[in-house]
């Protein structure tokens, strides 16, 4: 037995009569665990000031200070408050019970200890506590996570708006010098015609700088946080696989412990009355039915979080100058995962509902999916901006009678295009407006809140990149469509926006 049951951990026995365990310390020594004793309370709390121990078996009935007491004092102190502690007693009325797990005890066991009672006690409480610390380390580990996250998307945002400064003060100095030709050309009679096209080829190089830079810039944004992106859902992935992975062996282990128990009540169906008495107040049938349901509880849990972060890594994909074959759909559902938190409803504004209406015949269509991601978020953010900024002058009555909704839309237009459509129940934009909504730096929100690139962005991708169509449909009060049309099959390669 000394070999099966090796490095258990460390109980602490407090009795102020250990002689009369001797059988049980012989037991849990020769089981693999550490044990020591203590004689009184007082003397246990100064033991566990030191060194903390994985389990303490505590007696009730001890003069001067009593089990109660002790225990109560244990679950004060930062050290030993989460030290799990099951009362020894002699008592078995439910007032004494029920004393000890008010303050803080997680089991009872009854005086005389059987030995095996008292190691399956103890190895499921310390079972549960190593998975309780496992679970808290990769909760912190997540929250670290998450701050990690938000200090890298912080610094980003911070480095594209110093660049966005700097190509501002470009674009001035450009335009300056536009002037400045266009003056010397009027000054000029006999250069007239030669400084008019100087001008012209001046005017379309700003043109097409303006284009390159709108293009490094969002390119920039979409790299780093595709690998942000990556980076966070890689060291997700490993502590989730570790959980998920551990449930099952949890699951068959406590399979292993009930059908332990089932035998012990098939061959001895008449035990003790206190084991009797501990059945009762114990619910074993309602145990032995709800752990399943609990394991099924935290399986869901798990596979959530993995959908979650296959989502995120659908998002941040990273074809390189290689077109595939895409599903579109998965690319839609991964970008509306990152602009959850956006969609939700939370004390500053109210929720935004999405409704889907995909094609289910859909086939999966000839692009870089990397960009055509970073599209959709394009077009889905402006409506989320418009919406936010609408719901902002609008009262609660008129938002419940007409609550904010995007739907979402797909279908095959001919025998080598599809068609995604997004569309908003918003405030809609002007004619003049919608003119421009695709120029490079145009844009109607305040200064901070936009650079009047995304859409620019996202018509190269999807006009020059994939040689298909991107449209707005819109009137003041009567929302916003965007309809985005591609083929399903290129008939030649076409360079990707990141080249």
């Amino acid at each position: 037995m000394t070999s099966e049951y090796l490095d258990r951990g460390t109980i602490l026995i407090v009795d102020d009569t250990p002689t009369n365990l001797g059988s049980v310390l012989d037991f849990l020594s020769a089981s693999g665990f550490t044990v020591w004793v203590a004689r009184s309370g007082s003397s246990a709390l100064k033991k566990v000031q030191y060194c903390q121990p994985d389990l303490i078996l505590l007696d009730v009935l001890m003069p001067e200070m009593d089990g109660f007491k002790t225990c109560q004092h244990l679950k004060a102190n930062d050290l030993t408050k989460d030290i799990p502690v099951i009362f020894m007693t002699a008592l078995d009325d439910t007032e004494s019970k029920v004393k000890g797990f008010n303050v803080g005890g997680v089991d009872y066991i009854t005086k005389p200890l059987q030995q095996e009672e008292v190691l399956a006690r103890a190895i499921t409480h310390l079972n549960l506590r190593n998975l309780t610390k496992k679970l808290q380390a990769q909760i912190v580990e997540r929250e670290r996570a998450q701050a990690d996250l938000q200090v890298l998307t912080q610094e980003l945002e911070r480095r594209v708006e110093e660049r966005t400064a700097e190509l501002s003060q470009t674009n001035e100095r450009l335009n300056q010098e536009v002037a400045e030709r266009k003056l010397a050309e009027a000054a000029c009679q006999a250069s007239e015609a030669r400084e008019r096209h100087k001008a012209l080829e001046l005017e379309n190089s700003l043109h097409e700088l303006k284009q390159v830079q709108s293009q490094l810039i969002q390119s920039e944004k979409m790299s780093g946080l595709g690998q942000l992106v990556a980076g966070v859902a890689h060291e997700i992935n490993n502590p989730i696989n570790f959980i998920y992975g551990n449930l099952s062996y949890a699951l068959e282990y406590s399979k292993a412990l009930v059908t332990i128990l089932d035998l012990y009540e098939k061959h001895y169906p008449n035990p003790a009355p206190d084991i009797q008495a501990e059945i009762a107040a114990s619910e074993l049938d309602y145990l032995k039915d709800d752990l399943p349901k609990l394991f099924k509880s935290m399986y869901l849990g798990a596979d959530r979080i993995r959908e979650i972060v296959l989502s995120l890594r659908l998002f941040a994909r990273q074809e390189g100058y290689e077109m595939r074959a895409v599903n579109l759909h998965e690319g839609m559902d991964s970008t509306l995962m990152i602009l959850q938190s956006r969609l939700k409803f939370n004390s500053d504004r109210p929720s935004i509902e999405v409704v889907r209406d995909y094609c289910p015949n859909l086939p999966e269509v000839d692009c870089y999916g990397g960009e055509m991601n970073q599209v959709f978020m394009n077009v889905l953010a402006n409506a989320i901006d418009a919406i936010d900024e609408w719901n902002t002058q609008r009262s609660l009555e008129e938002i419940k009678a007409n609550p904010s909704v995007i739907r979402i839309s797909t279908e095959v237009t001919s025998s080598n295009w599809v068609a995604v459509r997004i569309v908003d129940n918003g405030p809609g934009i002007s004619e003049e407006v919608r003119r421009h909504v695709f120029n490079p730096f145009f844009t109607t929100k305040p200064p901070g809140k936009g650079t009047g690139i995304g859409l620019s962005i996202s018509w190269q991708i999807v006009v020059e990149k994939h040689r298909g169509s991107l449209g707005c449909i819109s009137a003041p009060g009567g929302g916003t469509e965007f309809t985005i049309e591609i083929p399903i099959r290129q008939e030649s390669p076409v360079l990707s926006l990141s080249a």
